[in-house]
This record gives C-alpha cells, structure tokens and sequence, in this order.
C-alpha cells in the first residue's frame, strides 16, 4: 500500500485520517507516531519537515504543502525528483475574499482616520470618494488574486493586476512585468499584494515602488512579511505619502513586541489570518490530487520548483 506521511496539527490530522479511512482507503494514512514503513510513503503532507525526516523516505514522490504557501521549503535541500504541490482548496480563496474585501472597504471608507478621530473624542465627518473613483490594484494573479478581484468587481471598483508574466483576466486591466510596474502602481489607490514570496519579489513593497503610488493611497498586505520592507512603510506613513496600512503578514512572525508596528495609528494589524485552511475540504483537496497523480493528469497547485510558484 503507498502511504501518505502527514506531520501537522494533530486535531487536523484526527479529522484528515477519517476522511482517508472513508474516502481513500487504498492511500494509507500516518503520521510519525504510526511509525510507517519508510519504503511505503510516496506522499508526505507537511508545512516545514526538516531535511532528516525527508532523508529517510526513499520513495518520496510528491511534497504537498499544508497551505497556499511554499516558501517555507527550502527547494535546493530537496530531491530534485521530489514535485512539490501547494494547498488549493476552497476555504483558502474563501477566507481571503473575506479579509481583503474588508480591508478595502475599511481603507476605502477611511475607517483608520475615524479611528484616531474617536480616540481623540473627535467628531470629523469625511467626504466620501465613490467606489468609482477608488482604483484598486492586485499583485499577484493567481487563484488567490484573481478570486479577490472577481469579488471586489461588484463594487464598481476600477481594478488592475500586476504580474511577473502576461494574463488575462475579464473586467481587469493587467499589467507584466518589471517594465509595466511603473504604469500599474501609478494607478493603484488602495494596493493589495498576494505575490508569491520568491528571490524575485523579496523586498518588492519597498520605498521605490511604494512612492509610485499617488499620494494618500493605502497597503494592504496579504501575501508574506518577507514582501515588506518596514521601515520604507512607516517612513511613507508619517509622511504622509501613504495613509494606512492593513497588514496580516509579518517577518518574522509573531511580531516582536515593542516593533513599531503595534503601536502606528495608521496601521491595522491581524495575527496571519486573512485565510486558513479547512481542515475537511483540504483533505479532500489534497486525496483529489493524489487521484489525478496517480492517473497521470496534471495536480492543482504543482509547483516549478526554478521559479518558486
């Protein structure tokens, strides 16, 4: 029988282990307690196993990340034979939609600026701006992005994307590429990023490219801490180039205490939970492409391992 490894949460992997039984029960289901026949594991399901644990499992096909996120692997300590597939599964996208839609009705509608006005028991009505008149910039056009924009399309927003290579995508102005980011940011009111966290985008939420943004505009960031090069942030915030942040993702996290950020009135800070997964629904996202692995068919999430997306 081929094994999947599972080493994460253990009330997750209670449930996961059940869907298995129910739903998969030619996929062997264990976790390091089981103490599996190393010979048998061709899956493993983790978010960050060490290099020893990956040493001891020669038959090793498919490293599956727990969540949207691989950047956590470090892809040159892994077999080269070993793909690597990050988690698509509704309750990801679902959670995002959520947190971003309401992080860009919370920038749009100036909720930070009525916030330091109640704490100064002032009372200072502001002149709404339509949602017509609000651009609104995604970077980062995969599943996750897209799934943001086709939510906040309803809205009336102007929307835009930005990404390292050309898409297309229905109601959007799209932008690729070093050469149009320019272009794109100058256009962004409120920029939101869900990039991908690679060598390439490391420090891209930087002061050369936050200050393209017209003055006034707002950050959310939803894609990873290592996007962000902090003090650029707070040095655009008190001067007012930028007028609030809404961030979910840090480096490292949990924040430091006394780090500038708990503190900043204009910034709104969440603990890494704009999306998370649903432990039901990824079990059954994850046995689906063990289905299409062992069928020959392309897995959802697959990633090029040069690229780290």
């Amino acid at each position: 029988m081929m094994t999947l490894l599972y080493t994460s949460d253990l009330e997750r992997g209670r449930i996961w282990r059940e869907i298995f039984a129910d739903e998969a029960a030619d996929v062997g289901f264990a976790d390091p307690a089981d103490a599996p026949d190393p010979a048998t594991i061709r899956y493993l399901a983790a978010w960050n196993p060490s290099v020893e644990l990956i040493a001891t499992l020669p038959a090793l096909e498919i490293l599956f990340s727990i969540g949207a996120g691989i950047d956590q692997f470090d892809m040159s300590r892994l077999p080269p034979h070993v793909r690597v597939v990050r988690m698509i599964e509704p309750g990801i996208a679902q959670g995002m939609v959520e947190y971003v839609t309401m992080a860009v009705l919370a920038l749009h509608r100036n909720l930070i600026d009525h916030g330091i006005a109640q704490r100064k028991e002032r009372w200072v009505p502001i002149k709404l701006t339509p949602a017509s008149q609000r651009r609104i910039g995604v970077m980062g056009l995969g599943n996750l992005g897209q799934a943001v924009l086709g939510a906040l399309r309803p809205f009336g927003f102007p929307l835009s994307g930005w990404s390292r290579s050309a898409h297309a995508v229905e109601g959007v102005d799209c932008f690729a590429g070093a050469a149009a980011l320019p272009t794109f940011l100058s256009g962004c009111d409120i920029l939101i990023c869900l990039l991908p966290l690679t060598d390439e985008t490391r420090g891209i939420l930087c002061r050369e490219t936050l200050a393209q943004l017209p003055r006034g505009a707002g950050l959310i960031n939803v894609g990873r801490g290592g996007h962000l090069v902090e003090q650029d942030l707070l040095s655009l915030l008190d001067d007012g180039h930028l007028s609030g942040a809404v961030l979910d993702v840090f480096d490292p996290e949990p924040l430091p205490q006394g780090h500038a950020f708990w503190a900043h009135p204009r910034i709104i800070m969440t603990p890494h939970v704009a999306s998370m997964t649903r432990a039901d629904s990824a079990a059954r996202a994850l046995i689906a492409n063990i289905r299409r692995h062992q069928s020959g068919a392309p897995m959802e999430g697959e990633v090029a391992r040069d690229r780290g997306y």
